[in-house]
């Protein structure tokens, strides 16, 4: 049994004393393990976040099999330096290893992986916003995705002003202003296709909101540290 992709690596675990496992992202086969006899010549290939051509080989499909890996590109040598990017990334890597189902194809959340990553390595500052619309569209493909069509308590479509932390539901500015304190603030750049940016205040609410859904659904309340430590660097910018 064998195939051959490109992806991007998630995790690398220690598996024996010359070993490791190795978690891939790729379009076709998702998130998908193998062992790799870790060497001189490809200790270096093994980092999350490099992009790798891997072949993977096993005897039967089941079994977990071993990866063969040749280097791509490196996009997280081109953050080392920048802290909120690094942590960005390394949050992204964290959540989806975590997250996705083994061997459940996500065409769609591989397309995005690659695009955001392709972001972060950018010098424009949209990034942060693309990484914010990046959790809720995680959401909304893992099953979880909130509804802010329209206001769960009238109906309404205008003024939608708050999320609901119970429903996952937009609010709208009326209904929800005696429960604002309850509620989440619904940044605008979420739901309006017209505000082409974002203040970092916006980007952090926007994480506060996914990501209370994602600790909530997945994570038993507490999101993984490079996650909230990203929280806490945005928190600081404001």
């Amino acid at each position: 049994m064998k195939w051959q992709e490109e992806g991007v690596i998630l995790s690398v675990r220690q598996h024996g004393e010359t070993s490791a496992v190795v978690s891939l992202l790729t379009r076709p086969h998702g998130r998908h393990a193998g062992i790799v006899r870790v060497s001189s010549r490809n200790r270096s290939i093994l980092q999350p976040g490099n992009s790798v051509q891997a072949q993977w080989s096993a005897r039967l499909p089941e079994h977990l099999g071993s990866f063969q890996l040749e280097l791509v590109h490196s996009p997280i040598a081109r953050i080392m330096t920048d802290s909120l990017r690094l942590t960005a990334m390394t949050s992204l890597l964290t959540m989806l290893d975590r997250l996705l189902a083994e061997r459940h194809p996500y065409p769609p959340v591989y397309d995005m992986t690659i695009a955001l990553m392709q972001k972060l390595t950018e010098a424009d500052a949209s990034w942060l916003k693309d990484y914010a619309l990046f959790e809720l569209r995680l959401l909304e493909i893992l099953g979880y995705g909130l509804d802010l069509s329209q206001c769960a308590a009238t109906g309404r479509q205008d003024d939608l002003a708050y999320v609901s932390p119970k429903s996952g539901c937009a609010v709208n500015r009326e209904a929800g202003l005696p429960y604002a304190s309850k509620l989440f603030a619904l940044p605008k750049f979420i739901i309006s296709e017209d505000e082409q940016t974002a203040d970092v205040s916006d980007i952090a609410q926007s994480l506060k909101i996914s990501g209370y859904f994602l600790a909530k659904h997945f994570f038993h309340s507490i999101l993984p540290d490079h996650r909230t430590r990203l929280s806490q660097i945005l928190n600081t910018l404001y």
